[in-house]
């Protein structure tokens, strides 16, 4: 084993050296970048070299990059720490500032004086100081323990059991060595758990909130034009890094000052053309491009028609009351917003995988490798059986990864109150009075944006829709009690467990210290403990299951690459910095052809013509500076238009939102915020024809930033 993954790195430093003069795709690590990608970047447009894009010893535009919360991207443009990310990237703390006295949410904000920043408490982000390759040392560890576990635990037991406890070792051990003092390292997988690489990062946690556009604005055309072109949302927010005088890290306080960052992107208002390069860097969070036929299957009509089924019944509970009282809209938007995106990604994903035949298109690789496998024993030793194995155990997981997925959505991401219980049933018996002021701290965050009456409204709709899709299988054992003692009605049982439960306010922390017997007898707390056993036991049907999945689709990944060794490869992404390279352009799908930007009109266009769609409502002020047309220097050169937002072929997903959208000087032209619906298989199948990347043309955030909040202070520290 150890020795063929000897030979597997040699052919992958071979593959990673081979990138053909014609591949945009991909998701590529900066510190990798080799001689034929450095040339083909710069063919298309590129004037900075590899040590310009990545330099661990110097300065160098992977400075400017930064990993917004582990969640979204965001770019640093000027020496005082000043960045941007969308506007959906900052709602979360956008949301917690707002009130209904001052809903920042609602209506902007902009501070004009350094003064003014609002501190965004629990935001933080991460600059990248370098990368190094750690595969040989796990794989020497992985080496050790086959020898050690064998006749007790399969290379695919092993790898599942102790693959994350050698990289957290390794993380430790890295982090305690002089030279990374003061640095946070995260040792991540790549290609498929083939390579190993350590990432080392400096984090700040005292974020400041410098301008938020208005809802209507930043989310403008909301879940109706989500993932779809074209586009004219001004999806930015920008914030401010604050830090120690001397430049270290620090919580937020009152005698912290903006960082001093050398290494920041300029921003051009130059503009873009059909054509022109156009580059992302970013933090992309997942993807499955190697992903077996089986996998993508069981990815479509399990787990994504699971979020789907779920998720729809548990938004249209939330929008009801959200519709019917602001306060509750406030709370609930930014949860909102999260859950409705990945619904929606879901819906189009499962389309364009069928539209565009990926199924077929995985089929016939695998059937291109069982050609390959035949012609050589030894191939055929290695990986003959892996094909096989897969189908075999990704049919015998399917219905059960269903399962799963709908007992998830249902009971540990819809509805809230579990989490609460979670949280107090986890205070320790011996609870001391830091545990609980901890616990309090914690509960506070969560009533903030929690409404009970929507909570037992979901509660009583999800168990309902559960038990009638699972047809009475797996369920947890309150549904006995619902049976018994409330005629069968979901509703009612939800309705006694919020009348009776003390887990409603802050006061449940002290009760419970006070009385232990509450861990039993609060309807809440017995109700979590009932899922979380059920939960428990459903992982145990799968686990052996998900063990060869996982070991073989490693597997199907050497395989792919070592039989293409003259193809370029990329890893999947992993929420770890990459590049993605092309070009402005423009795309025809079902015999329409999309233009490469949006303008102005088209907008004022969207609000007129669409008035019963709420999405597309806007504040008279905004209508009314749009109509008025007085650009100036944001307008324009070529086309005379005020462009709002633009299309690349840059190759992202998602955890790239918020990330600088650069020309080929590295300056700053736009923030990636999106990919268009006919491309949506896009995380497990890249389809060049199709694939667009669409952003925020920065000169309309400056526009905004200028014309509409005034913020003259932030335009003149721009250099504009």
């Amino acid at each position: 084993m150890y020795k063929s993954m000897r030979k597997f790195l040699l052919t992958l430093t071979m593959v990673m050296c081979s990138i053909v003069a014609s591949a945009d795709e991909g998701m590529w690590m900066l510190s990798n970048i080799n001689p034929k990608t450095a040339q083909k970047m710069k063919e298309l447009g590129l004037t900075l070299t590899p040590e310009q894009l990545y330099n661990p010893e110097g300065r160098s535009l992977k400075d400017a990059v930064i990993n917004l919360g582990d969640f979204c991207s965001g770019v640093v443009v000027s020496p005082e720490g000043l960045f941007f990310t969308n506007h959906h990237c900052g709602y979360g703390a956008i949301q917690a500032l707002s009130t209904p006295e001052d809903d920042i949410l609602k209506n902007g904000f902009v501070a004009k004086k350094r003064e003014q920043e609002r501190p965004a408490r629990g935001l933080y982000v991460r600059f990248l100081d370098r990368v190094e390759d750690c595969t040989e040392r796990v794989n020497e560890e992985l080496s050790r323990l086959y020898k050690e576990k064998a006749g007790v635990m399969d290379s695919a037991q092993v790898e599942s059991a102790y693959i994350d406890s050698i990289c957290i070792a390794l993380e430790r051990e890295f982090m305690f060595e002089k030279r990374n003092k003061g640095l946070d390292c995260r040792v991540a997988s790549y290609y498929g758990g083939n390579a190993f690489y350590a990432n080392f990062y400096k984090v700040y946690h005292d974020i400041r909130l410098v301008f938020t556009a208005t809802e209507t604005l930043g989310k403008f055309g909301g879940d109706t034009d989500n993932w779809m072109w074209p586009r004219q949302t001004c999806d930015f927010s920008m914030f401010r890094i604050y830090a120690k005088p001397d430049g270290t890290p620090a919580e937020y306080s009152e005698d912290n000052v903006p960082l001093k960052t050398p290494g920041y992107a300029p921003v051009s208002i130059k503009g873009y053309a059909p054509g022109d390069y156009c580059m992302t860097i970013g933090y992309p969070g997942s993807t499955d491009r190697y992903l077996s036929s089986w996998g993508i299957i069981e990815r479509t009509e399990a787990t994504n028609q699971a979020v789907i089924d779920v998720r729809t019944a548990k938004q249209n509970v939330w929008k009801h009351w959200m519709d019917e009282d602001r306060t509750i809209e406030l709370k609930y938007s930014s949860k909102w917003a999260s859950s409705s995106n990945y619904w929606k990604n879901s819906i189009g994903m499962n389309k364009a995988v069928k539209d565009l035949d990926v199924v077929g298109q995985k089929q016939q690789i695998e059937e291109n490798l069982r050609q390959w496998f035949a012609k050589d024993k030894a191939r055929k030793a290695e990986y003959g059986s892996v094909l096989p194995t897969l189908e075999k155990a990704y049919t015998e997981r399917k219905h059960k990864m269903a399962l799963l997925t709908y007992f998830s959505e249902t009971f540990l991401r819809g509805i809230e109150l579990r989490n609460i219980a979670n949280r107090v049933a986890r205070l320790p018996y011996d609870a001391n009075e830091e545990d609980a002021a901890l616990c309090v701290s914690n509960l506070k965050a969560i009533y903030k944006d929690y409404e009970p009456r929507v909570d037992e409204e979901t509660m009583g709709t999800l168990l309902e829709n559960y038990r009638q899709w699972s047809k009475g299988e797996h369920l947890p054992a309150f549904y006995t009690l619902i049976d018994s003692n409330y005629g069968g009605s979901t509703m009612a049982y939800a309705k006694d467990v919020f009348a009776k439960t003390c887990l409603l306010d802050t006061t449940c922390v002290a009760k419970v210290m006070a009385d232990s017997t509450l861990r039993e007898t609060d309807m809440a707390i017995s109700y979590t403990n009932d899922i979380m056993e059920a939960y428990a036991s459903l992982i145990a049907q799968v686990r052996n299951t998900m063990h060869v999945i996982d070991f073989n689709e490693r597997l199907l990944t050497k395989a792919i690459m070592e039989m293409d060794s003259e193809k370029s490869h990329y890893s999947n992404a992993n929420m770890t910095m990459r590049l993605s390279y092309g070009s402005i352009k423009d795309y025809t799908a079902g015999g329409t052809h999309y233009n490469y930007f949006t303008n102005s009109q088209s907008l004022l266009d969207k609000i007129a013509q669409q008035k019963e769609i709420a999405d597309y409502v806007m504040e008279p002020e905004i209508t009314k500076l749009l109509k008025k047309g007085k650009f100036g220097k944001y307008k324009d050169k070529k086309t005379k238009q005020m462009q709002l937002c633009f299309l690349s072929n840059n190759d992202i997903t998602g955890g790239n939102s918020g990330s600088p959208m650069f020309d080929g000087n590295g300056h700053v032209i736009g923030l990636a915020f999106d990919g268009n619906w006919e491309a949506m298989a896009g995380d497990i199948s890249f389809d060049p024809a199709l694939q667009r990347c669409i952003g925020v043309d920065i000169r309309f955030v400056l526009w905004i930033i200028d014309r509409w909040g005034g913020g003259k202070n932030i335009i003149k520290e721009l250099g504009l």
